[in-house]
Order: structure tokens, then sequence, then C-alpha cells
């Protein structure tokens, strides 16, 4: 009979995996019950490590999910960013469970251009730490082919600034001012603290008005914020959003968008807004 307090013990890292992997909260928990499910019908006595059992199941089922969702992203109207996990008030236990920057909208919005294994193999290594003896064991490649595989991987994506090397502090502040420039709609007040290099990427997923290119025009971005007090009463509230400061923004009362922001610690050098309705349903305002 499997210890369901042996599964407990590596559920959040389960989860972890899964969402780094599909970037779907609910597919996420699919995959974590699917393991759990295996582990329940599987005879344990003979495993000796529950923890790389788990995580092979794990990141095998999300290899086939993200493989089938492919066709799906292909066809999504705009630009496609991972449904956000936001904490209001105290962090998530999904986000407690290996919180850190690689967990940003930032991250996973580059690990998009990842195919499934390679994605896989990049996450395992460089996120979660397995040696590449493990990695090909999970994978059930060669070792040579999962090196090959992250280090292919690791040229198409570069870490963004981290909050590591950014204080929670200072970044929080500079939101804060932001919150500020826009809830006046001082056009001038949001340009200046926009870098000229930003990335501004929309989600909208043809259920609201988005951009289906990436903003890199400062102005632009600066005229979009600061106008959006011609639709509404804007209100922001600070959240902590994939383990970084982030905000909600309300239009007339309205949950409107769920924005992530990249920075140098002095200014803004990106924004994800994820305003598809269906990625912002599961957030309790």
């Amino acid at each position: 009979m499997t210890d369901p307090n042996v599964f407990a013990a590596h559920e959040k890292r389960l989860f972890a995996i899964a969402y780094r992997m599909l970037g779907v909260r609910a597919d996420a928990e699919d995959v974590v019950q699917d393991a759990w499910l295996r582990w329940q019908g599987a005879d344990t006595s003979a495993v000796q490590s529950p923890e790389a059992w788990l995580v092979t199941v794990a990141t095998r089922l999300s290899i086939d999910r993200l493989r089938a969702a492919i066709a799906e992203r292909e066809a999504y109207e705009g630009l496609w960013l991972p449904e956000p996990l936001v904490a209001v008030n105290e962090e998530t236990p999904e986000l407690q469970a290996e919180r850190a920057s690689d967990l940003s909208l930032a991250y996973m919005w580059m690990l998009e251009r990842l195919g499934p294994e390679e994605r896989a193999a990049f996450l395992l290594r460089q996120v979660f730490d397995y040696d590449y003896e493990e990695v090909a064991q999970q994978l059930g490649k060669t070792e040579a082919a999962c090196r090959q595989m992250v280090s292919r991987a690791g040229e198409r994506v570069q870490k963004p600034q981290s909050r590591f090397d950014i204080p929670a502090q200072t970044h929080r502040q500079l939101l804060q001012r932001f919150v500020e420039a826009s809830a006046t709609g001082d056009k001038a007040a949001v340009r200046a603290l926009l870098a000229e290099d930003l990335e501004l990427v929309g989600d909208g997923g043809g259920k609201v008005k988005s951009f289906g290119i990436v903003i890199t025009d400062p102005d632009k971005i600066a005229a979009l914020f600061a106008g959006a007090i011609k639709l509404g009463k804007v209100e922001f509230r600070p959240v902590t959003l994939n383990g970084e400061p982030g905000l909600l923004r309300f239009i007339d009362g309205r949950l409107e968008s769920a924005l992530a922001f990249l920075s140098d610690g002095q200014r803004i050098t990106g924004i994800y807004a994820v305003r598809n309705p269906d990625k912002l349903q599961r957030i309790i305002p």
C-alpha cells in the first residue's frame, strides 16, 4: 500500500514543475492528480527514490500535455501568456514552493520558445538543479542528448533581471510611482518610468482588445497606460504575481488585467499584461 504522506512531501515540487511546463494552473493540478493516481496504483515497494519516480511521472505527463496544447496555442488569438499565480495578501502554497525569479511571467514568456522535451530538460537542470544523469533518467534520454537540449535551450532563453538582483522593496516603490502616474493620466510621468528598450506583451485571448504583437515603443506604452482613465475609474492593487511584486488593475471596479513587471531597479524594462478574462477568473481580489 502506498503511503500518502510520501506523495504529500513532494506535491509542491510536482506542481512547480508542471506549472512551469504548462503555464496553466488547472493543467498543472491535473498533472499532480494524475501522478497521485499512478502513485496509488503502483507497486512502490521497489521504488528506491519516491522523488525521482514522481518527478519522472509528472514531467512526462507535462510533456504529453504540452504537446497536445501546442496546436491550441498556435490557433490562440494574439500573444499567449501563462495564467498568473496571484497572492493578494499572503503567499499561496504554489508560490511558497520553489519561489524564484524563474517563475516570473517574463521568464515563462521566454520559455515558450522551447519545445516540450527541450523545455523539460532545461527546467529540470537549470531551475530544479537535477544533474544530467537524473535528467536523462527522467526523460528517458541519454545524458549526451540532455546536455545538447539544455545547451540549445540556454542559447534561446536568457534569464531576465531577477528580483534577487533587485530588492523587492525597490521593485514595489517603482510600481507605486507607476500607479500614481497612471492613475492620474500623467503621460509624461509614466514615460519617465519606462526604459527605452522595454517590451509590452499583452494577452487578451481574443476575448478583449489586445495587441497581437509585442509593443516596444515607450511613448506608445506610456500613452496606453495614462489614457486608461478615459475608460473609467482606474484602481490598482499591489499583489505578489508569480513570486514577484505586481499589480491588479481595476476599471470601474472590474478586474481588467494582472500586470507583471520587469525592472532594472530604476526603470521598467518589461510589462506583461494578462487580460484574457478566462485567465483572471481564479484571481480573488
